[in-house]
Order: C-alpha cells, then sequence, then structure tokens
C-alpha cells in the first residue's frame, strides 16, 4: 500500500510514510522493518557490538552478561558443532523411540523438564480469582500451522504451509538414522497426530478471550479425564506439592483429549514427538540443520535468508538471558532524565484519563469511581527492573558440553524455578519484558504497565522532539497501555488484578454494545489478500482508541500544541514495510490490527481530526459523525 503524493485528508498512512516505504529495504533475515523493527535492529546491533568486546576479552559488566557471553562463544563456535552434527540430538530421539505407554508415564516428569513434546502443556501462573497465590494451567498442545483456522477444507494456504514443513522435516530426517521408509512413515504419523490435535484445540480468536481460560477443576477431574496420561506422577514428578484444583485452559481439549492420545495413537504421538523435537532444536545443532531445519518458519514470514552464525548466536543468548541483558541496555544506553521524564509523561496521561473517565458520557458515578481507583493502583515498570530474577542465578554454562546440551540443561532449571512458584506468593515485582524490548504490555491479573528502555526513543520518544511529537508517539503508546485495563478483557480484573465483576449492569451492557461498534468497524476490511476478523483485534482496538483519544486530550492541555505533528507522529509510529507471506500471518494470528489501519481508522473517530485537516465528506480518511466510536 505504498504510494506517494497522496493527500493526508484520503490516507494519513500513506501520506506520511509513502516515500519512506517505496525506498525502505527488508533485510533478507527478517519478514518487516520499519518502526518497531528498525529500533529492534538498533539495539540489536548496539548489543552485538558489546558482546563482541566482551567475547575478545574486555571486562564483562557482570556475571549474568559474562555467562551470556559464554553461550554466545558455545552457539558460534560452527567447527565443533558442525564435527559434532545431529549427535546431541540423537540421544533424544533414541529416548523418545524407545518409550512404551507405560514407560511414558513413568518418565512424564523428566520429559516436560527435559523440553520433550508432550500431547498436554501445564504451567504455573498467578490464579486469576485470587491474583496473590499460583495456581497450575492445563491445555493443549500446538499446531503445526499458526492457527486452527488454517485446517479448514478449502484453505489452500494451509495446504501449501504443510507441504513446506514436510519438506523441511524431510530435509532433517535424512540426517537421521532412520531407514527413508521410516523417515516417510514419521512424517505421515506426524502429520496425522497434528490433526488430531488442531480438532480439539482453540483458535485465536478463541485464546482471545482472555478471561475465558479460567475454568478451575478439582484435580481428581482433570486426572480421569487425561487419562490415559498418568497426571498424577507428573504432578508429583515436577510440582513442590498437589494442588488441589487445576485451571482449565481449554475444557474442549481436555474433554476430547483421549480421542488424541491412547494406546492406538501412542506410536502417532512418538513420530510426532520425534519430528517435533527434532526440528525444534536444529537451531542448536550444525550450521546445515539450523539452516534446513528454519526452513518452515521462514517460509511463514516470507523472510528469504536464516540469520548469520554471529547474529544467530547473538539472539540465541539473547533469549536465554534477556532479562539481565535488558538491565545492561537500560543501565547503559537509558538516562536518568529521560526516565524521569517519561514517568511524568505517564503520570499525566492517568489523570487525563481519571478525568475522562469521570466525564465519560455513558458510565455511571458508581463505575466510573472503581475505574479511577483501579487506575490510583496500577503499577508503573519504567526502564528496567532493580534487580534481576533469582532464576538467572542458577543458570550456568558449560563451554566443555555441547550446545544442545546447554540449552537444554538451562530450560530445565528455568521450567523447574517456574513450577516450584505454586506454593509461593505471587511475585507482583516480576517484569513481563526486558529492558531491551521494542514493545510495551499491560497485564490484567497483575494491574500494571511496562515500559521497557529499548520503546523510550524517536520517533515514540525523544527529549529533542516536542511535546505534540511525543504525545502522538509514547504518549499514544502509553495511554494504549492503559486503556487495556478497560478494554473487554482488562474490564474484567479488579485493581489487584482477580478476576471480578466491579461494574453496574447497566454500565457493562452499554460497554458490550461500544466493544460490538469496534469489532464492527474492523470487521470484514480487505488487506493482504484475506480480510480482518474484528473480534480477534477488538481488544487492541480499544485500547489504541483509548490510547490516542487519551494522548490527544493531553496534548490539548499545552497551549503549544501542534496536533498535525501530534498525527503525524501516531501515523509514523506503525510504519511498516512486510513480506506479503508476513502479513497474512499477521491478519490470521495477530491480536493487533495490521499497522496501515491502526494508522488509518482510530484518527477517523476523533473529531479533532477533522478539524486539524479540514477533512471533509468525500475524503478518503472521512467518517460520518454518527460512526464515530468513542468508548474511552
Amino acid at each position: 500500500m505504498s504510494e506517494t503524493n497522496i493527500r493526508i485528508q484520503d490516507d494519513l498512512y500513506n501520506a506520511v510514510n509513502g516515500e519512506w516505504e517505496k525506498d525502505a529495504v527488508i533485510p533478507d533475515d527478517k519478514p518487516a522493518t520499519g518502526g518497531f523493527h528498525d529500533l529492534a535492529d538498533d539495539v540489536e546491533k548496539k548489543l552485538m557490538a558489546d558482546f563482541e568486546n566482551v567475547a575478545a576479552g574486555e571486562g564483562a559488566p557482570d556475571e549474568y552478561f559474562a555467562e551470556a557471553v559464554k553461550l554466545y562463544k558455545l552457539a558460534k563456535d560452527f567447527t565443533s558443532r558442525d564435527r559434532e552434527g545431529i549427535e546431541p540430538e540423537q540421544k533424544r530421539l533414541h529416548r523418545i523411540q524407545k518409550l512404551t505407554l507405560d514407560e511414558f508415564n513413568a518418565q512424564v516428569g523428566d520429559l516436560a523438564l527435559s523440553s520433550y513434546p508432550l500431547p498436554f502443556a501445564v504451567d504455573v501462573a498467578a490464579d486469576m480469582k485470587d491474583t496473590s497465590k499460583n495456581a497450575v494451567g492445563f491445555s493443549g498442545p500446538s499446531t503445526i500451522l499458526p492457527d486452527t483456522t488454517y485446517y479448514a477444507e478449502g484453505n489452500e494456504s494451509g495446504k501449501q504451509l504443510l507441504q513446506v514443513f514436510s519438506a523441511t522435516a524431510k530435509s532433517v530426517l535424512a540426517a537421521t538414522d532412520l531407514s527413508a521408509e521410516d523417515q516417510e512413515a514419521y512424517i505421515a504419523k506426524t502429520l496425522s497426530f497434528d490433526a488430531k490435535i488442531a480438532a480439539r484445540v482453540k483458535s485465536q480468536e478463541e485464546w482471545a478471550d482472555y478471561p475465558a481460560v479460567y475454568n478451575p477443576q478439582p484435580l481428581t477431574e482433570v486426572a480421569d479425564k487425561a487419562d490415559p496420561v498418568d497426571l498424577i506422577a507428573f504432578l508429583n514428578d515436577t510440582m513442590p506439592g498437589l494442588p488441589e484444583q487445576i485451571i482449565v485452559y481449554d475444557p474442549h481439549f481436555l474433554d476430547e483429549m483421549h480421542g488424541l492420545f491412547n494406546a492406538d495413537t501412542f506410536d502417532e504421538y512418538k513420530a510426532w514427538a520425534y519430528v517435533s523435537d527434532l526440528l525444534s532444536n536444529t537451531g542448536f545443532l550444525s550450521d546445515e540443520l539450523r539452516i534446513n531445519g528454519g526452513a518452515y518458519k521462514r517460509a511463514l514470514s516470507g523472510a528469504p535468508s536464516a540469520p548469520t552464525q554471529i547474529k544467530h548466536a547473538y539472539r540465541l543468548a539473547n533469549s536465554i538471558f534477556s532479562e539481565p541483558i535488558g538491565v545492561y541496555y537500560g543501565r547503559t544506553y537509558f538516562g536518568e532524565k529521560a526516565k524521569q521524564d517519561v514517568t511524568g509523561l505517564v503520570e499525566q496521561m492517568i489523570e487525563t484519563y481519571k478525568q475522562r473517565l469521570q466525564a465519560s458520557s455513558w458510565l455511571s458515578s458508581e463505575t466510573s469511581a472503581k475505574a479511577v481507583v483501579k487506575l490510583d493502583k496500577m503499577v508503573l515498570k519504567m526502564g528496567y527492573p532493580d534487580k534481576v530474577d533469582a532464576v538467572f542465578d542458577k543458570l550456568h554454562v558449560d563451554l566443555d558440553q555441547p550446545l544442545l546440551d546447554n540449552i537444554i540443561a538451562i530450560t530445565r532449571t528455568k521450567i523447574a524455578h517456574q513450577f516450584a512458584k505454586l506454593t509461593k506468593p505471587v511475585d507482583r515485582g516480576e517484569w513481563a519484558m526486558p529492558g531491551h524490548l521494542v514493545n510495551a504490555c499491560y497485564d490484567p491479573s497483575r494491574n500494571d504497565i511496562t515500559f521497557p528502555a529499548a520503546i523510550l526513543q524517536a520517533p515514540f520518544y525523544s527529549l529533542k522532539q516536542s511535546d505534540s511529537v511525543n504525545l502522538g508517539g509514547i504518549g499514544a503508546v502509553i495511554a494504549h497501555e492503559i486503556s487495556h485495563g478497560f478494554d473487554n478483557n482488562g474490564a474484567q480484573f479488579d485493581e489487584f488484578g482477580n478476576l471480578k465483576n466491579w461494574w453496574t449492569e447497566a454500565d457493562y451492557k452499554v460497554f458490550n454494545g461500544l466493544t460490538q461498534q469496534m469489532i464492527d468497524e474492523f470487521n470484514g476490511i480487505e488487506y493482504a489478500g484475506g480480510t480482518v476478523n474484528g473480534k480477534l483485534i477488538v481488544s487492541e482496538n480499544i485500547a489504541d482508541a483509548g490510547g490516542l483519544a487519551a494522548a490527544l486530550a493531553t496534548a490539548k492541555k499545552n497551549p503549544d500544541v501542534d496536533l498535525k505533528a501530534f498525527f503525524t507522529n501516531w501515523s509514523r509510529i506503525w510504519r511498516m514495510k512486510a513480506r506479503t507471506e508476513y502479513k497474512q500471518l499477521l491478519l490470521s494470528t495477530d491480536v493487533h490490527a495490521p499497522n496501515y489501519l491502526r494508522a488509518n481508522i482510530q484518527p477517523r473517530n476523533l473529531d479533532d481530526w477533522y478539524s486539524t485537516f479540514d477533512v471533509q465528506p468525500g475524503d478518503g480518511m472521512y467518517l460520518e459523525p454518527e460512526k464515530r466510536i468513542t468508548i474511552w
């Protein structure tokens, strides 16, 4: 959708970004460029240089960084990796092959801790109804294709991707000790087992209804339904104690699990686990296996090339030690002055939000007062955490062991650390994102918002930019995250993050009606060869609408406000040039609207958009007053 010489009244996104998009080049190992991606690339360049300096002998800034660099050095030693070939993984594959159903249950806890693919998934997280304590959650395994909708009859994209998956699997299975006949059989069984999974698990649209995952059931009932998996044995082997109940994230899957995993399908499960484990671990083996094993994921994003060896090594170490690397980044590249300035922006935005809630034309004073209480209790996490999570004190790299063995050992430590939280109170000080991630988030179960240091730079934010520009960028993002506390999901949680109804019945009915209007505003729009699913993206659209409106109201308090600069930067932060495959993937699975639509649709709901640019009926960016939606 890149065009130049476009009137801003017809197409804000292309009027601002068209010239840029025409010349922008997507790196061969990336699915997209622009906006968030450009900032992430800059962060990566800085940290890769720092990693290389430490690897070359410069002193590490702390013990965590030193350990990360050890993993980096191990990952980029492709001489050793190529010499070892598939051997580190072959031991894992042989273990899968030898399993019987009885042996599976005898080993199921260790299999989970050792990252073997299982026919179910378990985690430990805050109990939604009482977020002071942790609970065990239960769900199904992931599908090969990005979403269950890809498996629908007539979905040609799904069929093509399964062919790419099969070709990818075939290329790496050739390195194993399986016969050619067995390789074909394993792929066929994997696809058959995957189809059974797809028929039983939730779609991305269903997962987007976050509170719907809260379905507590007695442990005994869940264990009965999970049979022939010995769930009690699994929990005894992995948890510090047996819970009385399990939070079932996907009740349909649990009810149908026996049809997926039983004595008759166990052979299919083993083939699926064999192929899945191999493909999950090719990135830790030889360079040939790394490149061949990544072909399917590259097909999903459209990226023509695998990352270089040096980028691969950095990204691997970064993914394992993300939090301490983020703390290093924040301390090194993020100034205290900027942190104070942005914290002030957040406080401004919260104050604006309070005023808008209290002045709402449809919200009662009773519900408004409780919403203000939720705002007052909202926790702000700015830049980077003050301390690193205790799990990183337990992570150690053994340079005498293969890369894969180190990854499995480190992952085992992380899983055990997470499971051990079951009998401990929830730590509300934990951060959901590392400091060097170009992103931001709201956690409804903690009622907190996180703004990593990496996003707090131009074009989102800069001390050199005007207030109007900053408010159109980071201001709208800040208010977006605040708005998540009051979107269709967040609105169901109270000020402490507990799943609890704090609305009057009449107010909630109006809110649901406005939510449906937001669904309808986006639903069915043609984009990237498909159509937008308004229900999948509604929570993010509510947050975008509330965020832009609150940032605009804040900007207008400034006597020097420049609304043209405000709206222009709103469009600029969403610039993205992406490969077709990636756009189609996001359209099917991402809970955010396509960037082009985020930039163009939300301003149309605001009266100031029309007066700022003299937008008139007949212009492409005009929306009739009666169709303009204001929720927050």
